[in-house]
């Protein structure tokens, strides 16, 4: 019996089609290994993330770290930041730390690790390599209409309905 397991798709494709806009990051190489700091087992320290280019009308952000290769059937939430205002372009590195750390009145969703912050990367040891998909979504409403009780998945629902735009950069991780 083998251990391998196939590549997991890109979520985001399949996903409803909205406009793209743009996201930078001075921690996070697109498609290159993520830093000591995103690791779990180096700090569970959120990389600052940049953005410009939302579509007109946006009145929010949300902003996830979502890892698709996960040895489950519903990948893994790292993190989940809801409610960022509009003003807002950029996110400090350790902005996920904690609700106080976020701008203005938003705040974070349990990730799949159980806390309200960001979890850096930590899959299992010999496991293939790991995407970690940053996301910013750009909202249509000023709040997403959700509080820091529901899921990552519950929030990904709302955004399926929500979101006017996406802007992607995704880190990998293996040990």
């Amino acid at each position: 019996m083998s251990l391998e397991r196939p590549v997991t798709p890109d979520p985001y494709p399949l996903l409803p089609a909205v406009a793209s806009f743009t996201v930078t990051s001075d921690d996070v190489s697109d498609g290159k290994p993520l830093k000591d700091d995103q690791v779990a087992s180096g700090g569970d320290t959120s990389p600052r993330l940049s953005w410009s280019g939302a579509p007109e009308g946006t009145k929010s952000y949300v902003v996830t770290c979502f890892d698709p290769d996960a040895p489950t059937v519903s990948g893994f939430w790292h993190w989940v930041a809801v409610d960022i205002p509009a003003d807002v372009t950029e996110l400090a590195v350790g902005a996920g730390a904690s609700d106080d750390t976020l701008p203005g009145g938003a705040f974070h969703v349990r990730n799949d690790g159980g806390g309200l912050a960001f979890t850096g990367a930590a899959p299992p040891e010999g496991d293939q390599v790991h995407r970690y998909f940053f996301v910013v979504h750009a909202v249509g409403e000023e709040t997403l209409g959700v509080d820091a009780s529901v899921s990552p998945a519950v929030v990904g629902f709302n955004l399926a309905f929500k979101t006017l735009g996406r802007a992607i950069i995704h880190g990998t991780y293996a040990h």
